[in-house]
């Protein structure tokens, strides 16, 4: 080799080591919406992590990450095509909004002014409402390492004041998938964002989560009523089934004799973290699949996250490569704001000023062991 072509080499390796540390990222139809409108399926590949997320949504439609022996499988709920998605499903994958989780009776008062939304859950609103950011097809375009997602919801939007503008980008790194939020409004109004994953660390469709051992560090949780919307109270979880903040196999104490997980068939409540601090990553929770060998460490900058055992889940949705979803298959960690803030005045405020700006992190962090 000559000098030249040595220096050229020597020259050349960092370079390709760059290469491989970026995230691949590549882009294919993924079927039409029955009004024609175009969906995208975008593929995010960083080493043996890989991450789909369509335009639909902006969903989360696949992420495949390595077992303890290397092996990978796709470890989130969901579907094969986007007709499953555009049926009756329980929110899988999907970003949530306006307002992620439960308002009470559908109505919240702002700044004197009262507004009604959509009922959707009961008496209740639901994840943004009958058409919330689930429902809708994003514009998106490829960044650095991923993918964002951008959507306007115009002043009134399922009864919500103010046009808001909201970005969701994912990224993929080595450890796994950052989501990072933004939104801004010409209207004050309320935010609540939040991606709605279904994990199944064994594999999706392999078993329930019962097994897994769950870490939430939380010392507080917010008991609900009869409806699962918040009483106010911010209970502690020592001496109760809710108390996680020592790794607990998810299954030792979800069917115990206690009125909450009677009120919500399981654990479906918001857990009040002990680090939250706006701005600033910390870990909210762990989770450990104990034959895979899998580890899902959650981090986040919100007050809350709300750990949902799938309790509704029943066994007549059938998802990837037919795929049953029976009761527990998976469960959820949705960091957000606290459910049904608006009606709440000592909760964490998720009001949204015109000037503004609506910003939050999320980072689903995967290991073995």
């Amino acid at each position: 080799m000559t000098w030249k072509a040595t220096v050229a080499f020597i020259l050349a390796i960092p370079m390709a080591l760059s290469a491989q540390s970026h995230t691949q990222v590549s882009k294919q139809a993924f079927g039409k919406m029955p009004d024609g409108t175009a969906v995208e399926l975008y593929t995010l590949k960083h080493g043996a992590i890989e991450a789909q997320v369509m335009t639909y949504g902006a969903t989360v439609v696949s992420l495949r990450v390595p077992d303890r022996t290397g092996k990978v499988a796709d470890v989130v709920l969901g579907f094969d095509s986007l007709d499953g998605y555009l049926g009756k499903e329980p929110f899988f994958g999907a970003i949530v909004g306006r307002y992620a989780n439960r308002i009470a009776h559908g109505k919240f008062t702002l700044n004197g002014k009262e507004y009604t939304l959509p009922k959707n859950d009961g008496e209740n609103s639901l994840h943004g409402g009958t058409k919330g950011f689930d429902k809708v097809v994003w514009k998106a375009h490829e960044v650095p390492n991923g993918v964002e997602f951008t959507y306007a919801s115009p002043d009134g939007d399922q009864g919500y004041p103010g046009t808001l503008t909201a970005t969701v980008r994912y990224t993929l790194a080595d450890k796994g998938l950052r989501i990072e939020y933004d939104a801004t409004t010409d209207k004050p109004t309320v935010v609540n964002l939040s991606n709605h994953s279904y994990f199944n660390l064994a594999g999706e469709g392999n078993g329930d989560i019962l097994s897994d051992e769950m870490q939430i560090n939380a010392s507080r949780y917010t008991p609900v009523d009869a409806t699962l919307i918040p009483t106010g109270e911010l209970a502690p979880v020592e001496g109760t089934p809710f108390d996680f903040r020592k790794a607990t196999v998810v299954g030792a104490r979800i069917n115990a004799d206690n009125e909450q997980l009677k009120r919500a068939g399981g654990y479906d409540h918001n857990w009040v973290l002990d680090s939250s601090k706006a701005g600033h990553l910390s870990e909210a929770a762990v989770v450990y699949e104990p034959k895979s060998g899998r580890v899902l460490r959650v981090m986040t900058d919100q007050p809350g996250v709300q750990f949902y055992s799938g309790n509704f889940l029943d066994g007549t949705i059938k998802g990837k490569s037919g795929h049953v979803y029976g009761k527990r298959s998976a469960l959820c960690l949705e960091t957000q704001h606290f459910p049904d803030s608006p009606n709440h005045p000592s909760f964490p405020s998720t009001e949204l000023k015109p000037g503004g700006r609506y910003h939050t992190v999320t980072v689903f962090e995967f290991s073995s062991r």
